[in-house]
């Protein structure tokens, strides 16, 4: 994994009360290059949560991501294992898409009917007569940061490929220095330690040709000390 050193604190003074966590997705985009993986990495601003951290496109799930039609459904495995609810689960995805479009430039989205929108970026896209494509998402993990945030998140991590997107690269400017890196590469960034945890799942199916794994895994905290399992 990577240099211990380029890994930023997750951990604020602690506190008596917690927050509660925060529902967010994030759209991890891969890239075959030759013959190497690549996966696309931006900077957040010095003043954002995880500041001046690279990070995959990403945020928080907002109400009006379960509006909006899909041209395809999302894998009924990846729906189970993200919540009994099958909205809820496609709320995940759906914002991850959105979330990656408004800070990468790039949409994972085929021709299709949007149907109702409910904020700026989703009326965007239904001028371009696109609607996101689940189908071509995969699940990579589970993670909730600590109760020691003084704003923490409910995080779910899915990828994709770049090939499968439409656009160009740049986005909002909410990240800068957006650019796609080898695994390895990416892995000598200053990012946050959950960032570096779902990075090394990357590298684990490219390992094994992306089959889809027997279990996932969920990246928490326990007494502020790092937890990791697979169900």
């Amino acid at each position: 994994m990577a240099n211990q050193n380029k890994t930023l604190s997750n951990k604020d003074p602690i506190k008596n009360n917690p927050a509660k966590p925060k529902d967010s997705s994030s759209l991890i985009i891969l890239k075959r290059r030759r013959n190497e993986v690549q996966v696309l990495m931006g900077k957040r601003g010095k003043n954002a949560v995880f500041g001046n951290a690279y990070v995959f496109a990403g945020g928080k799930v907002d109400s009006e991501d379960s509006l909006p039609r899909s041209v395809s459904e999302l894998d009924p495995n990846i729906i189970k294992r993200i919540s009994s609810d099958p909205l809820k689960s496609q709320a995940f995805a759906m914002a991850a898409i959105r979330e990656a479009y408004e800070e990468t430039g790039l949409l994972l989205g085929a021709p299709g009917d949007l149907g109702e929108t409910g904020n700026s970026t989703w009326d965007e896209i239904r001028s371009l007569n696109l609607a996101p494509n689940l189908e071509k998402m995969r699940y990579v993990g589970h993670a909730i940061t600590p109760a020691t945030k003084a704003v923490r998140f409910n995080a779910r991590f899915f990828y994709t490929w770049e090939n499968d997107m439409i656009g160009k690269l740049g986005g909002s400017g909410e990240l800068s220095d957006l650019s796609f890196l080898s695994l390895n590469d990416a892995l000598d960034l200053p990012m946050v330690d959950v960032t570096e945890f779902m990075i090394g799942e990357i590298i684990n199916r490219e390992k094994n040709n992306f089959s889809e794994p027997e279990t996932y895994p969920f990246f928490g905290y326990r007494k502020d000390r790092k937890y990791q399992r697979y169900t």
